[in-house]
């Protein structure tokens, strides 16, 4: 294991672990208040997983903390995706016109010149990955309404906003990996 990933594993455990510890000694558990069956049939507060009725200030910190970190996770992942399965493997890069000109004349100046520069891909996998995203984020959408319009059911909203934004996020990540050029730059700084 690198070193480097090392230092990062006890950086997180030592913010962790107390937050932790603190909240296994949070606000004793609350209870919940029902509807009255006998009048209606509306059940507002069912959950697709049980879950606590009242969070502590300390506990609410933990699950921040595990979020973020699983938010830069998937930050990588994505990152590495968009740089390798979609870029070529061969490791040379395509020649470029005009002696490293590409398209824009500030991409070469006397101290900047492109080092490299692959196409976008315009393949068909990036057509139907953003057509099924986009149609993902519709239907999303119109959950999320639907969930609005009725009734006293909010129970679904943070799952249909979460498909919606997260649709939302992956196609631009489609773009970017399969429509737009990977120019890479070097640069002569003085200090």
């Amino acid at each position: 294991m690198r070193r480097e990933t090392v230092v990062v594993a006890l950086l997180i455990a030592a913010v962790l672990l107390p937050m932790w510890y603190v909240a296994l000694h949070g606000e004793p558990p609350s209870e919940e208040i029902a509807i009255d069956r006998g009048v209606t049939e509306m059940r507002p507060l069912g959950d697709i997983v049980d879950t606590p009725e009242k969070l502590a200030p300390s506990q609410v910190g933990v699950i921040v903390w595990v979020a973020l970190f699983g938010l830069v996770g998937v930050l990588t992942a994505v990152h590495r995706f968009m740089n390798s399965a979609v870029r070529p493997d061969d490791g040379e890069p395509e020649p470029v016109a005009d002696g490293g000109a590409v398209g824009l004349p500030w991409f070469r100046t006397d101290d900047r010149w492109v080092v490299e520069y692959h196409d976008a891909s315009d393949a068909i996998e990036g057509i139907l990955a953003m057509g099924g995203l986009t149609v993902l984020a519709i239907v999303f959408a119109a959950l999320f309404t639907g969930e609005y319009l009725t009734l006293a059911r909010t129970q679904y909203f943070g799952v249909y906003a979460a498909g919606m934004f997260v649709s939302l996020a992956l196609l631009t990540v489609a773009y970017y990996a399969w429509f737009l050029p990977h120019v890479e730059v070097a640069e002569r700084r003085t200090h």
